[in-house]
């Protein structure tokens, strides 16, 4: 009787002491997850060594915040107090989002192809000019285009990138156009409106990621034609950023350009 009221008592301490393992587990998910970008803007580490180690690792512990978190409320609810079942549920909502993040990324990584540079017009992109001094001090990607297998693998990937033709002036167009980039938060690097040129820098919230931006407006029969090619300063993939930001830039000139036109 002692016997099993001791053995019986054990099992309840440990089951009392599991939400506090998933909620040290979520926490160590999330300080490695956050280090992540912390790191590399403060200069301690590169990104590679946050997408490849410290954000796996965060996986990791956010998976087994959730599996002990689970075991916990699965076979302890009725053995932990309510501030124990309070944690349990917190490190299992905390494991769960931490472990989306990176399982996110990995997604994106092999669903998307390993490219940087995004344009409306593969055969004649856009050049850049006014960025190139950063880009160079950064040591970011060349700024000459790759040609023909990125060509491939962007018309594979995102067949719907392609030139916006406007029903207005070039010089409207060009206002359009600098007011759409201001619009979208991009910092504006040079603007030219005799050459029908804008070129702009747009950084990513999370790591700080800087991206590249020219704008190029030339005529097309009684309208405009519109250009676009956003290109990552750093990395190899750009996890689709730049087929994004090219896809909401043009959305949003279209829109203005129909208000205003």
């Amino acid at each position: 009787m002692t016997f099993a009221t001791t053995a019986s008592g054990g099992g309840r301490s440990s089951l009392r002491h599991l939400p506090v393992l998933a909620g040290a587990l979520a926490a160590a998910a999330v300080v490695l997850l956050g280090l992540g970008p912390i790191g590399w803007r403060a200069g301690w580490w590169h990104f590679r060594f946050a997408f490849q180690t410290l954000m796996p690792w965060a996986a990791y512990c956010g998976i087994a915040a959730l599996a002990v978190s689970a075991l916990a409320l699965l076979l302890g609810r009725s053995r932990i107090e309510w501030r124990g079942v309070a944690v349990a549920i917190a490190a299992f909502v905390a494991g769960l989002l931490i472990a989306y993040v990176p399982w996110h990324y990995d997604r994106m990584r092999t669903t998307v192809p390993p490219i940087h540079d995004i344009t409306t017009d593969p055969d004649n992109p856009p050049a850049f000019a006014a960025v190139v001094a950063a880009r160079t001090a950064d040591g970011g990607n060349p700024v000459a285009y790759e040609g023909a297998k990125v060509t491939e693998q962007q018309r594979q990937a995102y067949p719907d990138i392609a030139p916006l033709t406007l029903a207005l002036t070039p010089d409207a167009a060009f206002d359009r156009a600098l007011d759409t980039a201001k619009r979208m938060g991009w910092t504006i690097v040079a603007d030219d409106d005799t050459a029908g040129r804008i070129e702009a820098s747009d950084r990513s919230r999370w790591f700080g990621f800087t991206d590249d931006v020219v704008v190029r407006i030339t005529p097309s029969g009684s309208g405009s034609r519109v250009d676009v090619r956003s290109s990552s300063r750093l990395g190899r993939s750009d996890f689709g950023v730049n087929a994004a930001r090219v896809r909401a830039y043009l959305e949003a000139l279209r829109t203005a350009a129909g208000k205003q036109g």
